[in-house]
């Protein structure tokens, strides 16, 4: 049974004539019937009456009529909405990102992309990095802006790099230091992020790779508390130079070179993404790139040059791990 059949049926049924049932749907007269008498068939009854003076349906055609035209209407359904979700007037994205980049470059994007694209549904969810990764990997979000975890250790990403970006020292008043070292942390207490953030693990890092074992005023906090916490002056920390930027604290650059993060944008690999999710991640591509056009990227922050595009699938999707950020 084919909607051509079911379309020239109902035709047939609402005209009671073959002919004006032919015009109405555009189609030759001799090739309405042939499908009528197909449908016949494999239904194993006759549809219609047929008479000179036109036709009428068979108790079998009046029990398919109200069937035919739910089918028709769930056909139309079907094509509007999918049409709607091609044109981005409908759809779904779900993204995630770390705290510091919701407090920071979530913000701006996701703005752009609501005032182009108003009827998608935009849905974030707010994690540490490490989490982000093995949640996209899961196929629970379209989207990640994530720390890249270390070559391999995610083989069902793409990930593209976007930004290089400066960590900074973060105190609740000025510590009369244009700039800090590493060093300068030995003797001081930190307030520290949870287990999970990747700036945990990068300021553990620093310091052992400085020669000692940093201490923590206090530890295990997201983001708010992370700076409600130095407010209070329990102790400096370690943060991103676009967080602090807009944190009202006193901030202290590190001696170059200093600790920074690389940030990315990633998908699952064999899952091309959705026509809503292309948009966001293409919406995120111009943003930065309008923003190094205009000097405009944050504060410590340095574009990472386009690589070249590696061949790519059917899908569209990159088949490297890294398919360049597209920006030119």
């Amino acid at each position: 049974m084919q909607f051509q059949q079911l379309r020239y049926f109902v035709a047939v049924a609402e005209t009671r004539h073959f002919t004006r049932a032919a015009e109405q749907v555009l189609v030759a007269q001799p090739s309405l019937s042939q499908q009528i008498r197909s449908l016949e068939r494999e239904l194993g009854a006759e549809l219609f009456h047929r008479t000179r003076g036109g036709s009428t349906l068979t108790d079998a055609g009046q029990a398919l009529l109200p069937l035919a035209r739910r089918i028709l209407a769930d056909a139309e359904s079907a094509r509007l909405a999918v049409q709607e979700t091609v044109q981005l007037r409908r759809g779904r994205v779900r993204l995630g990102a770390t705290p510091s980049l919701c407090t920071s470059l979530v913000p701006d994007v996701l703005r752009a992309y609501r005032t182009r694209f108003p009827g998608v549904d935009l849905q974030v969810r707010e994690d540490g990095s490490r989490d982000l990764v093995r949640i996209l990997a899961d196929g629970e979000l379209d989207l990640a802006l994530i720390i890249p975890p270390p070559s391999g250790e995610a083989p069902a990403l793409a990930v593209t790099e976007l930004l290089y970006e400066d960590l900074v020292l973060v105190s609740a008043a000025r510590t009369g230091r244009r700039r800090a070292r590493i060093e300068d942390l030995r003797d001081q207490s930190l307030v520290m992020f949870r287990e999970g953030y990747d700036l945990r693990e990068t300021t553990i890092a620093a310091c052992r790779a400085a020669g000692f074992e940093p201490r923590f005023a206090v530890e295990g906090g997201e983001m708010d508390a992370v700076l409600g916490f130095v407010r209070a002056g329990l102790g400096p920390a370690v943060l991103p130079g676009m967080v602090a930027a807009r944190s009202g604290l006193a901030v202290t650059p590190f001696t170059t070179p200093g600790p920074g993060r690389t940030i990315a944008v990633a998908h699952g690999r064999e899952l091309p993404l959705t026509h809503a999710a292309a948009a966001l991640r293409d919406t995120l591509l111009s943003h930065l790139a309008e923003a190094d056009r205009a000097g405009a990227l944050p504060p410590g922050t340095r574009l990472i040059p386009a690589r070249p595009r590696p061949r790519t699938g059917e899908d569209g999707g990159a088949r490297g791990v890294d398919a360049g950020n597209g920006l030119r």
